[in-house]
């Protein structure tokens, strides 16, 4: 009898199995790019009250009054992007912790823009990882995203995990630990950005969308909230380099896509955490995004 209320309670309130991970992609670019501290590749872009570094790791906070943003202290062409990243636990709903690249301070309302977000959440429920693309403009405006979101194998609150945009004149990968979990390859100039963009990260509030479509939004009784980023990570052609710098790559086969076993790792990730493909909304009218 105690199996059976023990499987019964198992069966009606599941709990969050964070065991499982995916297989081994075989291949690790992060361990072949060295650390950089903050103030080596960064700095300050706005609300420095709520922005403090200590041994190494940057704290980012949200209240009432404010939240905060970095920004590279180079453009670059292209390259491999990463952060270690340690999101606030509990109610978060509303609050976006994010990690990108984006040209829109050279482009104001024609930009391009490569996103790692993190969507906030209530207490009763995971993270949402959401990958994006915008290209010439389509972040501005009437919005064509390109959205991938993701929930995670593990408890992104509990430690620090590494999140990584590689772009190429080829393909964008996006990267967990890692792990590739999705990539958007170049099919054509016209949905493909290649203006050279800035790195950044913030954490604000963006209750009118970021948790269930806005159903919920930040509650400051939480405050404050907090993301944590340490071991960055850049290797990239910067901007002034011109022609000259050879682009990064996130495979051993260099520009021509991932290996089989990192291909097999992206799969089990979408197959099993992918709750979100822009390309599957039969919603969305896809005249706007041709590579579907």
């Amino acid at each position: 009898m105690a199996l059976f209320v023990s499987l019964l309670v198992i069966f009606l309130f599941p709990s969050r199995n964070y065991a499982q991970g995916p297989p081994s992609p075989g291949y690790y670019p992060s361990s072949r790019i060295g650390s950089m501290g903050f103030n080596q590749g960064f700095r300050n872009l706005w609300g420095p009250q709520h922005q403090r570094i200590d041994q190494g790791t940057l704290t980012l906070w949200l209240d009432r009054n404010s939240g905060s943003g970095y920004k590279s202290l180079s453009p670059y062409s292209s390259g491999y992007f990463g952060a270690a990243i340690k999101l606030h636990p509990g109610y978060t709903a509303g609050v976006i912790t994010s990690f990108y690249l984006s040209n829109d301070e050279d482009h104001p309302g024609n930009h391009d823009e490569i996103d790692i977000e993190f969507l906030g959440t209530t207490q009763d429920k995971p993270y949402i990882l959401q990958t994006n693309v915008y290209i010439r403009g389509s972040g501005d405006g009437n919005i064509i995203g390109r959205e991938m979101k993701f929930r995670l194998w593990f408890d992104p609150t509990r430690d620090f995990h590494n999140y990584a945009i590689l772009w190429n004149p080829s393909e964008i990968i996006f990267f967990v630990d890692d792990v590739p979990i999705r990539r958007y390859p170049r099919k054509s100039d016209a949905t493909f950005p290649l203006r050279p963009m800035w790195v950044y990260g913030s954490i604000w509030d963006a209750s009118s969308w970021a948790t269930e479509n806005g159903k919920y939004k930040a509650d400051y009784q939480y405050q404050p909230f907090v993301g944590r980023y340490n071991n960055f990570k850049i290797a990239g052609c910067k901007a002034s380099n011109g022609v000259s710098c050879r682009p990064t790559t996130g495979s051993p086969y260099g520009s021509k896509g991932l290996s089989s076993q990192q291909y097999a790792a992206m799969g089990w990730v979408q197959r099993n955490y992918k709750v979100y493909d822009y390309c599957q909304d039969s919603a969305r009218d896809n005249r706007f995004t041709p590579e579907c």
